[in-house]
């Protein structure tokens, strides 16, 4: 069969399931079957063989471990008081910059993100206390939003990232040094949101009143940011240095933060048991979907769909410039109406050969792609982040989102420098790895 029709047929076998209603993993799980069945001429017991072996090697993968630890480390330090903390050793550091504790938004999910690994948990965690203070503060409500909803994102970029772990499971590439890759772009991004409320501020004042606040040291500040500054050393500082694996380190990650709270008097059977069914109920939610994902990637191999796509694209003698365009185009499109890690184990069959082919690294895309991803963190009608605002601060979508629109250009503009200069992403895992 033309290989044309083989991937209308996928396409359309897709969008017929989703419209229905169907969970994104048994979707993916039906195109697979339905795709071997009906466009390559598959016997049952064949493509049960098969589906067999790829469940087996997928769900005994050692990488996957890192996914539940992460996430449980998120989950603990969401339920605890650490968020509050983070907020009161931010305020003195940042009240004397035009903008004022605006910038506890962006500075509170930069650090938050580097223990979390979600982009909701981040928001939600820090957005619980800004958006009421700065509100009672007379700060500007959709400056306000619009940062928290951005910089809310950067808890996929910033590493640990529930995503990256997905995404270097699927590509085959070292998680470690995806990690390492993160940083940069994620802290380049921040600067650009911090320029812009200063920007806004400077031109603006009334958006961002001055006020005074009460006397605290540099030192009382360093105090009350110390526990998420001892987790973030533990946690990334045991990769960085090569003493642990990602895994490994979501694990000291996870006895760090019991041993914590434990000292700081939080650590409860009632905090434990919440906790554990947050993280039993998101994981069950990305594993599925990676799982399906092998499958589905794996009947797109047996179709040659990506190899056969990937050819037709060189062809075509696109431009690496143009080339990246389109992604950027195909993936915008795609967060209007998929969580982040669907969009990753859905496409990446499909996109990852031919931005191969095309002579992009591999570690350098999957910073890109990740960026792509936040974009639709904030944008409806499936924006994560902005229905977590919602359900924050109580005002409506519609105006969440155009608060945020700023921040998706910012972002935007990230994503034109990083392709632009790629050494933002690769320098920091080639200095780690000399």
């Amino acid at each position: 069969m033309d290989i044309f029709w083989v991937a209308i047929g996928v396409a359309a076998f897709l969008i017929f399931f989703l419209s229905m209603g169907t969970w994104i993993f048994a979707s993916m799980l039906a195109v697979s079957i339905a795709s071997l069945l009906l466009l390559g001429d598959f016997q049952p017991d064949r493509i049960g063989l098969i589906f067999s072996r790829i469940l087996y090697r997928a769900s005994n993968s050692w990488e996957l471990s890192a996914i539940p630890l992460f996430i449980l480390m998120g989950e603990l330090i969401f339920r605890s008081n650490l968020s509050e903390r983070l907020f009161k050793g931010l305020v003195p550091l940042t009240s004397h910059l035009p903008g004022g504790i605006l910038h506890t938004n962006v500075l509170g999910c930069t650090l938050f993100a580097a223990v979390s690994g979600s982009s909701a948990a981040t928001t939600a965690t820090i957005g619980k206390i800004t958006t009421q203070e700065l509100k009672a503060r007379g700060y500007d409500r959709n400056l306000s939003i619009g940062s928290l909803a951005g910089a809310g994102s950067l808890g996929l970029l910033i590493p640990p990232s529930i995503v990256m772990i997905v995404y270097g499971v699927q590509a085959e590439v070292s998680i470690s040094q995806l990690f390492m890759a993160g940083v940069i772009p994620g802290l380049l991004i921040a600067v650009l949101y911090a320029l812009y409320i200063i920007a806004r501020s400077v031109l603006s004042p009334h958006l961002a009143p001055k006020q005074e606040i009460p006397g605290q040291t540099i030192w009382q500040s360093l105090v009350l940011l110390s526990p998420i500054l001892v987790l973030i050393c533990i946690v990334i500082g045991s990769i960085y240095t090569g003493i642990a694996t990602p895994s490994e380190a979501a694990a000291v990650g996870v006895a760090a933060t019991l041993v914590l709270l434990s000292l700081e008097r939080q650590l409860n059977i009632s905090l434990l048991i919440e906790a554990l069914k947050g993280t039993l109920i998101t994981t069950i939610m990305v594993c599925s979907l990676l799982v399906t994902a092998m499958l589905l990637s794996t009947a797109m191999g047996y179709l040659h769909l990506p190899r056969e796509l990937a050819a037709w694209i060189a062809g075509q003698n696109f431009s690496p410039l143009m080339l990246l365009v389109a992604l950027a185009v195909f993936y915008i499109v795609l967060g209007l109406f998929l969580d982040g890690i669907s969009i990753t184990v859905m496409s990446l069959p499909i996109t990852l050969p031919i931005v191969i082919m095309a002579g992009f690294d591999p570690i350098w895309f999957g910073i890109f792609l990740i960026i792509m991803i936040e974009l639709g963190q904030i944008t409806p009608p499936v924006g994560f982040n902005l229905f977590v605002l919602q359900s924050l601060t109580g005002e409506s979508i519609s105006r969440v989102a155009l608060a945020a629109f700023p921040f998706f250009i910012l972002m935007c503009i990230a994503a034109v420098i990083i392709s632009i200069w790629p050494d933002i992403a690769l320098w920091l895992p080639r200095y780690m790895t000399q």
